[in-house]
């Protein structure tokens, strides 16, 4: 490993460098990943599911509440923290992320660009209310009284929602305002990054002499597209993750491993 990271502290020399991180970063925090090796193949879900099928809302919302007690044990990585210590050091100018899970910010980074949006945060789809996650699961708990205590043990989904059986009867929390629907404020499956997100995303990497790709296999376009950018503008591209990404063949610099471990050791060679 000694070698590639020799390479890799080799990016920074120039200017500061940019970092997109995927579902990777944050699996040593307990987060399952979507695609990952030896995790089940899932599909994640699409927003059309959510609208559509009042079941669906049904089994999200309660699997949502089984499962917050344990997501909210969970805490950010060394990974995360290695990258909040880059930026304060002036090394790198940002972290741009696929994942929703917040945990960029926990570890305290300050510029955080969040492609496909945040996970605790809720918005009404008919008139844009919004709030947080944990005063929706509190509606749900006064609308399911009792739920989430009979179904505790339920298995925690990569999403961080639990698989939960029995939803037949569970009530759906509504906006407040209005009565619409509520939704979490991400990016799914058959919907696009927000223009003004994807901007702040390149502003980033217009500014950095690298891009780094830590923790994603890719598999996502928005990612792919901030790749393009940065051929286009002739910065040198690096990969850092377990297993193989869908640019593997164009990497600059390509390392094999865990990013807990290679980004730590980054910021150690870097401080």
């Amino acid at each position: 490993m000694g070698h590639n990271i020799d390479e890799l502290v080799t990016l920074f020399e120039a200017s500061p460098v940019a970092v997109l991180t995927g579902a990777g970063i944050s699996t040593d925090s307990g987060i399952p990943d979507y695609r990952g090796e030896g995790s089940p193949p899932r599909t994640p879900m699409s927003i059309s599911q959510f609208t559509d099928d009042p079941q669906y809302r049904r089994r999200f919302w309660a699997g949502a509440r089984v499962g917050s007690s344990r997501f909210s044990a969970i805490q950010p990585n060394a990974g995360h923290i290695a990258l909040a210590h880059l930026e304060a050091a002036g090394r790198i100018n940002g972290v741009i992320t696929q994942n929703v899970d917040g945990l960029h910010r926990r570890a305290g980074s300050r510029t955080v660009v969040e492609l496909h949006g945040s996970g605790s945060t809720i918005r009404c789809v008919n008139c844009d209310f919004r709030t947080t996650r944990n005063e929706v699961l509190g509606w749900f708990d006064a609308l399911n009284p009792g739920y989430a205590e009979r179904h505790a043990g339920a298995e925690i989904a990569p999403d961080g929602d639990a698989a939960v059986a029995e939803t037949d009867a569970v009530e759906v929390p509504t906006c407040p305002m209005c009565g619409g629907m509520l939704r979490p404020d991400v990016v799914y499956f058959g919907e696009t990054v927000p223009p003004k997100v994807f901007a702040a995303a390149e502003v980033l990497l217009n500014e950095a002499g690298a891009l780094i790709l830590a923790g994603t296999s890719l598999a996502v376009n928005t990612g792919v597209r901030l790749v393009h950018r940065a051929e286009r503008r002739g910065i040198p591209v690096a990969v850092i993750n377990r297993g193989p990404t869908a640019v593997d063949a164009r990497a600059d610099v390509r390392l094999e491993g865990g990013t807990t471990e290679i980004l730590t050791e980054l910021a150690a060679r870097l401080r």
